[in-house]
């Protein structure tokens, strides 16, 4: 039984189905010197689906949040694990990505290749796509979203690991193929002729977990951007050159992120449109976080590696991001500024099929 509409998607509050369209006049959405997709395609919704209507009344709370999947192209060879209930859904939810993606990227100010990119934007895709030529396939991968591992996967694959499981602190570019490290007619053959796949995460679930990560645990990340962002935004601290930076406020964080540029964030907070330019290459699947069991093991079997390699297991240390945790972290900050924050990341929210996070007064009683 195909699912009901109400369920998926951003609808107007009539109930009509919103439609993305090129936006009238890019100046009234502008908040620094460029003028980011993300924004843009904001501007569209509120202009033709009242969104901030809905972000205030919570009504978008209630959308189920779909597993990301891939482009159209027919799933095949799916693990005999998965059961088939859960396959089916994944048909299904694919198929309403599949539609929405090739909706937005259809626009005419969206990217239609690599090679319609501009210099930056293209820089930042090739360096977060990793190749493995032996098994034909392309990673674009996420801070954030399992891509530590990913990246161990690549290294036993290409033999500079003997296991996942070794234990040696990762060097996150020695020993891996990016292809940003090959000429255009390379990168041209492999975007044709390879297996292409990402993995996205709830986008308010990654920028905590990137603040709580860096902020919380790396004395680099501190000393960089923590020392700033007190510096810039606590009262008080503009002339202190003696900050630690790592008691960083998540509305800190939050403030800092709105007079930050997308397209030139740290990768650890930058949207995940803008690092793997979902409608400038088309990947044949998107795995979540969310099923980062079952999503893995489908593209491990997809591109054939060896039966002895496995995706890692998540580390004992490890504290996950729970919808409790997330909930206590969005309701302390001022609503007025995650109202500013959404529009950065509303690509992510809208191309990957999560719901805009509930954060009204009422809801953040409870």
């Amino acid at each position: 039984m195909p699912p009901r509409k109400k369920e998926y998607g951003i609808k107007r509050a009539s109930g009509s189905l919103v439609r993305f369209r090129p936006p009238v006049s890019a100046t009234s959405v502008r908040r620094h010197s460029a003028v980011v997709p993300s924004v843009l395609t904001f501007a569209v919704i509120v202009a033709s689906g009242g969104l901030l209507l809905m972000i205030e009344k919570g009504m978008l709370n209630s959308v189920q949040t779909p597993p990301p999947r891939a482009n159209g192209k027919k799933v095949e060879n799916r693990p005999r694990h998965i059961d088939a209930a859960v396959d089916v859904e994944s048909q299904i939810v694919q198929e309403i990505r599949n539609r929405t993606i090739r909706s937005m990227c259809g626009q005419k100010n969206m990217p239609h290749s690599l090679w319609s990119l501009s210099p930056l934007q293209r820089k930042t895709l090739l360096q977060h796509i990793l190749v493995n030529d032996e098994h034909r396939f392309l990673y674009c991968y996420v801070p954030k979203v399992a891509c530590s591992n990913w990246k161990r996967v690549l290294k036993v694959l290409s033999g500079a690991l003997a296991n996942v499981d070794v234990k040696v602190k990762m060097d996150h570019r020695a020993d891996l193929v990016f292809l940003s490290d090959f000429p255009p007619e390379e990168i041209r053959h492999r975007l044709r002729h390879y297996f292409k796949f990402m993995f996205v995460r709830e986008p308010m679930a990654r920028l905590l977990s990137a603040y709580r990560n860096k902020f919380g645990e790396i004395k680099a990340y501190q000393r960089k951007y923590g020392a700033d962002i007190i510096r810039r935004y606590r009262k008080g601290y503009a002339k202190d050159k003696k900050i630690a930076g790592n008691d960083v406020t998540f509305t800190e964080f939050v403030r800092y992120l709105l007079d930050e540029d997308p397209e030139r964030m740290n990768e650890h907070w930058m949207p995940i449109y803008n690092l793997c330019q979902p409608c400038a290459i088309e990947y044949d699947f998107i795995g979540s976080y969310e099923r980062l069991e079952s999503d893995t093991a489908y593209v491990l079997e997809r591109v054939g590696v060896p039966q002895h390699v496995r995706f890692p297991e998540r580390q004992t240390w490890y504290k996950p991001v729970t919808k409790e945790t997330l909930h206590y972290y969005l309701c302390t900050v001022p609503q007025k500024f995650l109202k500013e924050l959404l529009p950065k990341y509303i690509l992510d929210f809208s191309l990957f099929g999560y719901p805009l996070p509930n954060t009204t007064t009422e809801y953040c009683r409870h």
